[in-house]
């Protein structure tokens, strides 16, 4: 089932097409084996504080998101072989393609709903 990830404070999309990745394995693997996201993916990991990019062949953006969806942390073209610690109040984490967020004009602080588009 693919989602949509909207800014709340801008009314844009941030990603149509946004993959779960909820099960223990399936957090685990994340983006592993994949060679790109397309604009308009991603993949949402909850629950998940914090990521690396180890093993990944592409650089990514990153959003940590509270319980309520606002991002508590946010990051631009996140390259391979680095790692996010854990941010204070991070819930779940939105993995996107790397300059998306600028594109979007997303930063900590905004409210991010992801939901069915039905």
């Amino acid at each position: 089932m693919n989602l949509i990830a909207r800014n709340l404070d801008t009314g844009r999309v941030i990603a149509d097409r946004v993959s779960v990745a909820s099960r223990h394995f399936e957090r685990a693997v994340g983006l592993l084996g994949r060679s790109h996201l397309d604009a308009g993916e991603g993949l949402w990991i909850t629950p998940c504080n914090g990521v690396h990019t180890w093993f990944m062949r592409f650089p990514i953006d990153v959003l940590a998101l509270d319980k309520s969806g606002v991002v508590v942390d946010a990051v631009s073209t996140m390259k391979p072989w680095r790692i996010r610690l854990p941010k204070p109040g991070a819930y779940s984490v939105l993995e996107l393609s790397a300059g998306r967020l600028l594109e979007v004009e997303t930063k900590v602080g905004d409210r991010v709903l992801i939901e069915n588009p039905r």
